[in-house]
């Protein structure tokens, strides 16, 4: 089992940077493939992006493609997200995820609590 904690949301403006951590809790960390994903008010929890467990191989939303790079250091049980270009359409709570692989949020078996990023125009 491993328990998952997000941090590094805040407020933004428009073209800024940002990066997202993901501390995971457990000796299996590096054995997990592992997902952001996030939720907008009032919308469904969307996949942003994932990461085999080895880091080997990444996917992500289209609309995230080409801004946003997901990585992770296995040594330090931790995950990233680096969002770059923020859009105020970024706005929304990210969630870490473990254990599973592809866009849908079932696929997933360990959830973090949220971090709320907020990007003003």
């Amino acid at each position: 089992q491993v328990q998952l904690v997000e941090s590094g949301g805040k407020l933004v403006q428009a073209g800024d940077s940002l990066r997202l951590s993901c501390a995971a809790s457990g000796r299996s960390f590096s054995s997990y493939n592992m997902a952001w994903f996030r939720q907008a008010p009032g919308k469904e929890r969307e996949f942003v992006a994932v990461i085999i467990w080895s880091g080997g191989r990444t996917s992500y939303a289209d609309s995230v493609k080409g801004r946003f790079t997901i990585s992770r250091e296995n040594a330090k049980n931790t995950m990233y997200l680096q969002m770059n270009s923020l859009k105020p359409e970024d706005t929304a709570v990210y969630y870490c995820a473990a254990g599973g692989w592809g866009t849908g949020v079932n696929e997933y078996a360990y959830w973090g609590q949220g971090t709320q990023v907020t990007v003003s125009s």
